[in-house]
């Protein structure tokens, strides 16, 4: 075995993936940085994740390479970074190789000069260009010194110019909240809608709950059928897809194709805890069982293979095992046929399996391209008896499978992702109330608030009993959303005072009084050559998107004026983009509409104050924050003064602070909010 570099000390799965390289690799942190500028030696950096399949590629042909490796040690200072644990460098350096004109994305291959400033880069390069470019850079740094310098000043300027200034923040044209705005942003993201396929156009297809979380909403104000039409067509075609595990539950990470249908077989945290919360709701807006099965399936897999013993969950599954890319997942129509025979060749057709594989290597990914009730009229099958066979076919591939050797599991447990997947549970809860899911969410909630707070700062990541690196908005805006989602559905005041405490951490820390949105980074944070603030939505919603809803509704909920003041002037800085670019402001979008439309904060008090809740929540409504006590209780602002009238069960609907007349049946109280 060759002898380990100094990742061996590091506990993030994806430097230890690289601990045994003849690189020379170091972590990011004060000793490497030091070392490039006492030997005056250029940087490479190189970032990746542990469920990265180019990563795996760029590793296997170039870093585990000698020839490779003499390279880069003679003439660089070798850096690894794991993005999931330092997304603050990443971004930066993201940043810079757009800056630079180059498509951004992972491995991020990054040239600095001794004081971390870039001057060039890239992506995933093969073994012979990764040498070339090794060479031309190390001797440019010899030769042409004063010429990267003045590069790199550059683009570091660049990285640090004004977002007010890039952006034209604050442009605004009115100060009120118009719904006009919202169907304007609809009308633009519309032209971008999938009507074959359902999704955006084009290809790599990635699930984007965020596009899907707005248009929803859009749908239910606007009652737009089309927005409607569009939203079903997408959950039911990725549903249908490979993107989803049709015998285990969750989804991967994209579709290389436009169709859903190949998935990049890596299963991530964060996808999967918005997508159960998007399905759950769409459950509730359109009653369509079809995505109560879905988010069902979805956390069934989420404990099943990312939780630990106490309700903690990990961070995401490899796509590769054995070597092979989605070898875990995909099927040769022998080991089909030796499993189910003729009896079940109705479920193979179902889950268009062929002789020849519909995929690579002669093997099969299970997708579905019809309804169950039209594949049987097709087919002339009886339903019910069908549904008894899939279910069989499901449950004994799903064991057979787990008999595989598995995908590589990235269990580091990360702050933000966790409050995601709990944000999903809970939203489950309200869909469907399972107590089991109610369950998850409060044991995380003791993760969230004791094992990652030590009372003063938030952790981004914990391993092996101990926590890392201090935590950046994503973790305090996404905690403190979940902790609200818990509070609705438990009254849990641990809850609602943590996501307090979080949220005023967050503002004395991270909120910029200039350009009123938040920088990424505590103020307290180490010094990178930029500070940044997070702006636009991706597969995970923009930190500053979060915090605006998040903010909303704990002024509401405290009675704190200033959070609803930083909200609204978040909002306005933005507001002028969300027509320009919806795409990557949907969260924006939906958070605006909780401004240009009604939100209510609702109280049911009684001995059946549960059971309203839970029928409240059978109905979508958005905008709408519904908690029940089952005795009165002033002990918190939201629930003071919310009597029980004449021994009923009572339901107060407010809004703006102010509460309507206590009613006492809950489609009394939906026309309340209807009116």
């Amino acid at each position: 075995m060759p002898k380990a570099n100094k990742l061996i000390h590091e506990s993030s799965p994806y430097l230890l993936q690289h601990a045994q390289n003849p690189v020379e690799w170091q972590a990011w942190g004060e000793e490497a940085l030091n070392q490039a500028k006492k030997e005056d030696k250029p940087i490479v950096l190189s970032i990746g994740y542990a469920a990265c399949h180019w990563c795996h590629v760029m590793e296997h042909e170039s870093f585990e390479d000698d020839e490779v490796a003499k390279v880069m040690n003679e003439n660089y200072i070798c850096i690894k970074l794991d993005r999931e644990e330092r997304p603050d460098i990443d971004q930066i350096y993201m940043d810079a190789v757009q800056n630079m004109g180059l498509n951004g994305g992972w491995p991020l291959n990054m040239f600095l000069m001794p004081n971390q400033k870039p001057f060039y880069g890239g992506t995933y390069f093969p073994k012979h260009k990764w040498l070339e470019i090794l060479d031309k850079v190390a001797m440019a740094f010899q030769s042409s010194r004063d010429q990267l310098e003045e590069s790199a000043d550059k683009f570091a300027q660049a990285l640090n110019a004004p977002d007010t200034e890039k952006l034209g923040l604050g442009n605004l044209k009115s100060n009120e909240f118009n719904s006009k705005i919202l169907s304007e942003a609809y009308q633009k993201l519309s032209n971008s809608f999938d009507w074959d396929n359902g999704g955006t156009l084009g290809a790599p297809k990635f699930p984007m709950p965020v596009i899907w979380k707005f248009l929803m909403k859009y749908a239910f104000h606007s009652q737009n059928p089309e927005a409607r039409k569009a939203l079903e067509l997408t959950l039911s075609s990725m549903a249908d897809g490979g993107i989803y595990d049709q015998i285990g539950g969750g989804f991967a990470r994209y579709s290389v194709d436009a169709e859903w249908f190949a998935p990049h077989f890596e299963k991530m945290l964060y996808d999967n805890g918005q997508l159960i919360s998007l399905y759950a709701d769409a459950y509730r807006f359109t009653q369509n069982p079809y995505f109560k099965e879905i988010f069902e399936d979805s956390i069934k897999f989420s404990v099943r293979e990312l939780m630990d013993p106490y309700c903690r969950f990990y961070s995401a599954l490899d796509a590769d095992s054995e070597g092979e890319e989605g070898k875990f997942y995909t099927w040769t129509y022998d080991e089909l046929q030796k499993l189910f025979g003729k009896e079940y060749e109705a479920v193979l057709k179902f889950y268009n399996a062929t002789e020849n594989g519909n995929w690579e290597n002669g093997r099969n990914i299970l997708f579905r391209h019809s309804t169950l009730e039209d594949f049987c009229k097709a087919e002339k099958l009886h339903s019910d008896e069908f549904k008894k066979q899939l279910k069989f076919v499901k449950d004994r591939l799903l064991d057979k499978r787990e008999g595989r050797i598995r995908p590589a599991l990235d269990d580091k447990i990360l702050t933000a992702w966790n409050a995601l997947l709990i944000k999903g549970i809970c939203d489950a809860y309200k869909a469907h109330q399972d107590e089991k899911y109610k369950a998850i969410a409060l044991d995380n909630f003791i993760f969230l608030s004791e094992f990652v707070w030590d009372g003063n700062h938030l952790f981004r990541s914990f391993k092996n009993d101990q926590v890392k690196i201090k935590g950046y908005l994503e973790d305090y805006a996404l905690t403190i959303q979940a902790c609200l989602t818990i509070f609705e559905i438990s009254s849990n005041r641990k809850a609602l005072h943590f996501a307090e405490e979080l949220a005023q951490y967050a503002v004395d820390n991270f909120y910029d009084t200039q350009e009123m949105l938040f920088y990424y980074t505590d103020k307290t944070s180490e010094k990178l050559i930029a500070r940044k603030k997070e702006i636009f939505d991706n597969v995970i919603p923009s930190s500053n998107s979060v915090m605006i809803e998040s903010l909303h509704w704990l002024g509401i909920l405290t009675g704190n004026a200033s959070f609803t003041k930083i909200s609204e002037d978040m909002l306005k800085q933005i507001q002028h983009l969300l027509v320009r670019e919806p795409k990557f402001l949907a969260n924006y979008a939906s958070a605006y509409a909780l401004k240009a439309h009604k939100s209510f904060d609702v109280v049911v008090v009684g001995k059946d104050a549960k059971k309203f809740q839970k029928e409240m929540w059978s109905h979508y409504l958005p905008n709408t924050f519904i908690m029940a006590i089952e005795e009165e209780n002033d002990k918190e602002l939201v629930w003071r003064g919310k009597e029980i009238i004449n021994t009923k069960t009572s339901i107060y609907v407010c809004e703006n602070n102010a509460c309507q007349q206590p009613v006492y049946d809950v489609q009394d109280a939906i026309a309340q909010m209807t009116k």
